[in-house]
């Protein structure tokens, strides 16, 4: 839990579409933020149900912090945050925190590679700027839907130049994740942020391959997951609760705006505080987190509240009208 004093407000500079559905946002805090590649902000969110925080990587800033910059991808479904973000127009004033490292670079490997999966560019170009600068060996490996779609591709393309590889689902130049893995040399480290889909895959085969566990690095957000989102409802028969859970929230805030207390911290589906245990489902659990393991996913016998959903087997063709029912216990 951040303090008053860690917060301070930031007038907006610059508000600009750079890719399909993505805004930079320039900030200039009133105190100065010395930044390092792989941190995040945190915004104060003006919502419905009152003020929220909502985190975002810093894609790049001034030497001397006096500016910085984020880029907003503008989701389906949104649970509020990046609706606001893309509101905002130079001359507006928000809240943000100092910034968060959850996303450590390591210097001094012999060699790295960077995946990126759309918007998770935002996580990985601060990155590839310092190795470049360092005369690292690196590549960046950066997927999106169409070269619409992609930010900073002019940018990294002047940057990076060989050492930049691209790929986009229009074309079907997707990213073969097996060939990839089998490609690395067991001392290299991955750091990768994008869809869960693409982080799974990863994962698994790094794995599979016997690679080292803590050489893959990675930065996750909160609202990627193998299925469209549909509404469902949520039972927790110790409590007496019976809600639905909509579209633009997660398991967490209707059970909380249910009324039940729950523990929660990183709302990524990393620090597993918000996990439930699964008493019954009636649909498909989307385990949308990286925190609880591959058995236990199979399992279905936990589930992190803050990311993860449940959608009906098979998918609904009506998303909007709850088909599925999970039930769950807080102990």
């Amino acid at each position: 839990m951040l303090s008053k004093s860690e917060w301070q407000n930031a007038v907006v500079t610059s508000s600009e579409i750079i890719a399909e559905d993505i805004r930079r946002i320039e900030l200039a805090p009133k105190f100065a933020i010395p930044v390092k590649p792989g941190e995040h902000l945190k915004i104060m969110v003006p919502l419905k149900s009152g003020q929220e925080k909502r985190s975002y990587s810093i894609v790049d800033a001034h030497h001397d912090g006096s500016t910085l910059a984020l880029s907003v991808l503008k989701t389906r479904n949104s649970r509020g945050g990046s609706e606001f973000m893309h509101t905002l127009r130079p001359g507006d004033e928000i809240s943000v925190s100092r910034p968060s490292q959850d996303f450590p670079l390591r210097v001094g490997a012999p060699e790295y590679v960077l995946v990126a999966g759309g918007i998770g560019i935002t996580a990985i170009r601060g990155m590839a700027s310092l190795l470049k600068k360092l005369g690292a060996n690196y590549r960046i490996i950066f997927a999106a839907r169409s070269p619409e779609a992609m930010a900073y591709k002019d940018e990294l393309i002047a940057e990076h130049g060989t050492n930049l590889h691209l790929h986009f689902d229009s074309d079907g130049s997707t990213i073969d994740v097996e060939q990839l893995i089998d490609s690395l040399n067991h001392n290299v480290e991955l750091y990768m942020c994008g869809p869960i889909r693409l982080m799974d895959a990863i994962r698994r085969a790094w794995n599979q391959r016997g690679l080292d566990p803590t050489n893959l690095r990675f930065e996750t957000f909160g609202n990627s997951g193998w299925f469209s989102s549909e509404v469902f409802n949520i039972e927790v028969p110790e409590l007496g609760i019976h809600t639905t859970v909509k579209k633009d929230e997660s398991m967490l805030e209707a059970l909380q705006r249910a009324g039940a207390n729950m523990m929660f911290d990183c709302r990524k589906g990393e620090c597993g505080l918000c996990q439930v245990r699964i008493l019954n489902v009636d649909g498909h659990v989307d385990h949308r987190d990286v925190f609880l393991s591959d058995r236990q996913k199979e399992s279905d016998t936990k589930a992190c509240a803050c990311v993860s959903r449940v959608v009906s087997s098979p998918v609904s063709s009506s998303p909007s009208s709850p088909t599925s029912t999970i039930s769950v216990a807080l102990s």
